[in-house]
């Protein structure tokens, strides 16, 4: 009898449709409520994507997996509740839990414990911590959407059980020892990542929106051409790619998707019309990280009066020497299409913050001025390629072109440029292992009439060592603001066009964060595992603001970055 491997995940939901992504061990037919879908096949490997439409929109619906059309999930006596699927309605209130970074280790010490008290300590896992307490609840206690903003996986820094795996099976691929290497070592990372009970409940119940960030494929992928150029020298780092990216298209992207835009997929189309679609999504691959225009990685979803866009800030970068871009012309111009449009609420999603903390903005800007080598000149422009490598500076402070059209399209968005002025613009972003909330203001004069923040939730479960965690705290102090300040105007960096103020202060321990959104109505909390302890996590709450209510700021916020 054919049985799960992984899953089931629930993906896309809307108020009429939902997508079940799941993955067996051999190929059969997944049903789900009336609906049924065979299996495809990638590297050995099989999947299937079921399509739930013609839906009532504010159901709740009770579901179950068969295989073949014997039950397959969830398992007999399983203690969690029954998985439910939560169709949205248009002008309903809704929840959106996002954060970062999640290391897989096992839930219990020496890895439960903080890095100051072990050197393999990760510390007690918020996420799984939520999915506890969301299994106390009811369905209505769930939230509606899960959005995952990178490192779900780390490709770079692998766990002694994935060490034992890939050193057990490996043959001349060149690849380093402590890196994953092939499609079978990305599909192992993803099943330590999301296999557990708690944590596979979870996926099974709240729809989930899903970037990557570096460490689906290498730390630092893409922070420069010199880096680039480094890595491309060795053989095994295009595969590498190829396969990292192969993986995330089926294990993360292809759930981001409408049934619609399912449809309109090439790569799906190939993937469920032949044998194995390992050799044609390996090619493909290749160039994904190059593409011109639109990049098939950004997707946007409608979550009852919000609009979410969720840009690729990684594989889109354009790295080239005078012009470096976050996302290149044609990703930006999709971007702006779907920014407008009306929505009360406009969610902006990004693995890495847009905004800084001021030190460590002002920093990037002027390490990204000096390494292109026209302010303090070659020498100096080698230190800073050197320093950005090590110090990892590639935010959207380090792509000051795009970084300037952001802020151009905050400004036009609140004053209604695009249409009528959202109530609030909630920037998401993780990366930083720490989190915060700043408030952007515009200058006296421009009739912003939105509220404009940014919400930074990082880590789920990935604890900054101490000598790093007093480090980022330097960094965002205000004493580190100054210095860095005056040392952007040094290299001739232009003040940003906008103003933000912190407003919360940065907590350092693993944290998650839930936005809640209605009518008239914005709120964000971000809560921790601090001071937990790891056989009964608990949560509690860093910091609780509303957004929505307060105004938009008529000028620069008196804390403001300058």
């Amino acid at each position: 009898m054919p049985a799960l491997i992984l899953g089931p995940m629930l993906r896309h939901v809307d108020c009429t449709e939902a997508t079940v992504w799941v993955e067996t061990d051999v190929p059969c037919e997944v049903g789900v409520l009336d609906r049924t879908a065979p299996t495809f096949c990638v590297a050995g490997h099989h999947y299937a994507l079921i399509e739930l439409t013609g839906l009532e929109p504010g159901a709740t619906l009770p579901y179950t997996v068969q295989l073949d059309g014997e039950h397959a999930w969830p398992p007999v006596g399983d203690r969690f509740p029954t998985p439910v699927i939560r169709t949205t309605q248009a002008n309903s209130e809704v929840r959106v839990v996002f954060g970062s970074c999640r290391m897989s280790r096992p839930h219990e010490p020496p890895w439960t414990l903080d890095p100051s008290e072990d050197k393999q300590g990760q510390g007690i896992d918020a996420l799984r911590t939520l999915a506890l307490e969301l299994a106390r609840g009811g369905p209505d206690d769930l939230p509606e959407c899960l959005l995952m903003l990178g490192d779900q996986v780390y490709a770079d820094d692998l766990s002694p059980a994935m060490l034992e795996f890939i050193r057990s099976r490996r043959d001349a691929i060149g690849v380093p020892d402590d890196e994953l290497g092939d499609f079978e070592e990305f599909a192992a990372a993803y099943h330590e990542a999301w296999g557990g009970p708690v944590i596979r409940w979870l996926l099974s119940t709240v729809p989930t929106a899903m970037i990557f960030d570096d460490h689906e494929i290498h730390a630092q992928w893409k922070i420069s051409r010199a880096w680039m150029d480094k890595l491309w020298a060795h053989d095994w780092f295009e595969g590498h790619i190829a396969e990292g990216l192969m993986a995330y298209w089926v294990y993360q992207h292809l759930g981001n998707l409408s049934c619609e835009e399912l449809h309109a997929s090439d790569l799906y189309d190939h993937a469920r019309t032949h044998a194995d679609a390992e050799a044609f999504l390996c090619e493909r691959m290749r160039d994904a990280h190059r593409q011109p225009g639109h990049s098939r990685w950004s997707f946007s979803r409608d979550l009852g009066t919000a609009r979410l866009v969720v840009i690729d800030s990684r594989a889109g970068r354009v790295l080239d020497h005078g012009d470096r871009q976050m996302v290149d012309d044609g990703e930006w111009e999709w971007i702006t299409e779907r920014c407008s449009g009306g929505h009360e609420h406009l969610l902006l999603g990004s693995s890495v913050p847009f905004f800084l903390t001021r030190g460590l903005h002002h920093l990037e800007a002027w390490d990204e001025a000096v390494a292109d080598g026209n302010a303090w000149g070659p020498r100096a422009a080698r230190a800073a390629e050197k320093l950005r490598q090590t110090g990892v500076m590639d935010h959207w402070a380090s792509f000051n072109r795009s970084f300037e059209r952001l802020t151009e399209l905050l400004r036009e968005l609140a004053t209604g440029v695009h249409g009528d002025p959202p109530a609030s613009i909630v920037m998401l972003s993780g990366d930083v292992h720490h989190c915060y909330l700043v408030q952007v203001g515009f200058p006296r004069g421009t009739g912003a009439r939105t509220a404009v923040w940014q919400a930074v939730c990082s880590a789920y479960r990935k604890s900054l060592p101490p000598r790093e965690r007093l480090v980022m705290r330097f960094g965002n102090s205000r004493v580190a603001g100054a210095l860095a300040r005056a040392l952007a105007r040094t290299a001739g960096v232009k003040p940003p066009d906008v103003s933000w103020r912190l407003v919360e202060d940065p907590c350092y321990d693993n944290q998650v964060g839930m936005l809640e959104l209605g009518p008239g109505r914005a709120l964000v909390r971000v809560r921790t595992t601090e001071g937990s302890d790891w056989r009964e996590p608990r949560l509690r709450t860093v910091f609780e603001h509303e957004l929505a209510a307060a105004p938009a700021p008529a000028e620069p916020p008196t804390a403001a970055v300058r």
